[in-house]
């Protein structure tokens, strides 16, 4: 029996190769966004969308959810995997807050690389690197992501 065929834009588990990196991106994120996220999420913590309440508790400046920050970050995954549901488990650990300054925002730079391939289960590995103002704001991003 042969191994299925990727989808156009997909790519197939045959032809990734340890080491290959997916398309690094920037995201730009603006207050604006951080609103829209709370009224989605639930989360409205004020942290989130009030400065004077962020520096009360001692942040810098407002800052983004992680879990929009994780977000950003699987989109990549997803996006390169051709469909979302192929992303079969993502995991990090939140290390820097993403400060998000009322005039400029923030960018949150995004990269991936495949670490490790399992060819009985057709997933790989896929280590990701976000930083933003030069901080790493996640660590040990992992996700592992099942081709055809």
């Amino acid at each position: 029996m042969s191994a299925p065929s990727a989808a156009p834009g997909r790519p197939a588990f045959a032809d990734v190769e340890v080491g290959a990196a997916l398309p690094a991106r920037s995201v730009p994120v603006t207050r604006a966004d951080l609103v829209r996220y709370a009224g989605a999420s639930g989360d409205r913590n004020p942290i989130h969308w009030d400065e004077r309440f962020a520096r009360s508790v001692g942040l810098p400046d407002v800052i983004a959810h992680g879990m929009y920050t994780m977000a950003l970050a699987g989109q990549l995954v997803a996006d390169w995997a051709g469909d979302p549901g192929a992303v079969v488990s993502y995991t990090t650990r939140f290390t820097n807050p993403v400060v998000v300054d009322a005039e400029h925002g923030a960018l949150v730079e995004i990269g991936g690389v495949v670490a490790a391939r399992d060819e009985d289960a057709r997933t790989v590995q896929v280590d990701l690197t976000v930083t933003c103002a030069g901080a790493k704001v996640l660590g040990r991003a992992r996700a592992v992501v099942r081709l055809p």
